[in-house]
């Protein structure tokens, strides 16, 4: 079924541009199936490339019922540089849908009230923004997702023209290449 740009099936809507992408990326959640979850391009978003979170009118819904957004950005741009959806290479893309979907795997876990105060928490404190980012990749790897994640981490820090800094917050908040690894590892 198309609705505007967007394909619709099993509960989710996907922007066309992006379907295969999103397609992998899912595989990897079999949890998620039937989890409304919207996939929408914005036309900015701060620090950031993607962002997952609940839809306002269920925050406080039972966890089954509620259903979520991840916001693209429709281009990143990094100090100098700027990046469109169609330039980021489909297993970094996969990468990056993948995190994101491992922070609704998170959210699906919490209650309602716990996400209220997950959501404080995130906007206040850079040390549960790392505990929640590292949750993330770490949901995506134990789903098989870790040459996506791999691929994602080496094309933000091995990117010449992005920023030290931009490139120093990744290493601060997310896990590292050789943490993936180890992961991994310890899945096989």
């Amino acid at each position: 079924m198309k609705n505007s740009d967007s394909l619709v099936f099993t509960e989710k809507i996907i922007p066309e541009s992006i379907e295969n992408e999103v397609r992998i990326a899912l595989s990897h959640y079999p949890e998620l199936i039937d989890t409304p979850i919207e996939f929408k391009f914005k036309k900015k978003i701060q620090k950031s490339f993607m962002q997952a979170q609940p839809k306002f009118s269920g925050l406080l819904k039972k966890r089954k019922n509620r259903s979520y957004f991840i916001f693209i950005s429709e281009s990143f741009q990094i100090e100098d540089e700027e990046f469109g959806v169609n330039e980021i290479p489909s297993d970094v893309l996969i990468g990056w849908i993948g995190h994101e979907l491992g922070h609704i795997m998170d959210y699906s876990d919490r209650r309602g009230f716990n996400m209220v105060l997950f959501g404080m928490r995130y906007l206040l404190s850079s040390n549960y923004i790392r505990e929640a980012e590292r949750a993330a990749d770490t949901y995506a790897v134990n789903r098989g997702m870790g040459e996506y994640i791999l691929a994602t981490k080496d094309f933000i820090l091995s990117h010449a023209n992005l920023s030290e800094v931009y490139k120093a917050r990744i290493k601060r908040l997310y896990l590292s290449p050789e943490e993936i690894l180890e992961l991994v590892e310890e899945l096989e």
